[in-house]
């Protein structure tokens, strides 16, 4: 299928891909290509040459999600801090960084839950949870400390999911406090 004039085959690929976002935010991961396709303004063959099934285009964008966090976090990573901890900080920094959308993270959270209901979006979760593992394990700092502190990041992060609002001078003073572990890891080692 010739592409559309002025879009390249990775924008095009991109559209799709938000277009699928927000169909399965509304109608769950039974999402039809149809209804992708036309909130893309696709035709479904359009969407077809670039996903060639649902299954295809269901994992994509679950592979999406995960490495735009990633790329967040390495966004995040300030390249003149050479301390251990420096992965970690930059994960916290991307939780809790201003300024904090609420609408777009409620998003996120509510496509990655749909997403989890199918079988090979969860073992893509788990190989990534695995990876992040491994590259938190050798950033320096001792796993209780980083357990302690990421938790802490993810869980003020989805807040918002049970209701609460943006405070952006707590969530800075919690990234600060949660930093400072970092610094100090032994102070908050388990005995």
């Amino acid at each position: 299928m010739p592409r559309t004039a002025g879009r390249s085959p990775e924008q095009t690929r991109r559209l799709v891909l938000d277009a699928a976002a927000a169909v399965v935010r509304r109608t769950g991961p039974g999402a039809t290509l149809d209804a992708v396709a036309a909130e893309a303004g696709l035709s479904k063959g359009g969407l077809v040459y670039h996903f060639a099934s649902k299954e295809t285009l269901l994992l994509a964008l679950a592979e999406d999600q995960t490495e735009r966090f990633r790329a967040a976090v390495e966004a995040a990573d300030d390249p003149d801090d050479g301390a251990p901890g420096r992965l970690t900080r930059a994960y916290v920094r991307t939780c809790l960084d201003e300024p904090l959308d609420p609408h777009g993270l409620r998003d996120d959270i509510l496509l990655t839950a749909q997403l989890m209901t199918i079988p090979a979006v969860r073992e893509l979760a788990h190989a990534d949870q695995l990876r992040w593992e491994r590259d938190l394990a050798a950033d320096g700092l001792p796993q209780d400390v980083v357990e302690l502190v990421l938790a802490a990041a993810d869980g003020a992060s989805a807040a918002l999911l049970w209701g609460g609002e943006v405070d952006a001078a707590r969530l800075r003073r919690l990234q600060s406090r949660l930093v400072a572990m970092t610094r100090e890891p032994t102070r908050w080692s388990a005995p």
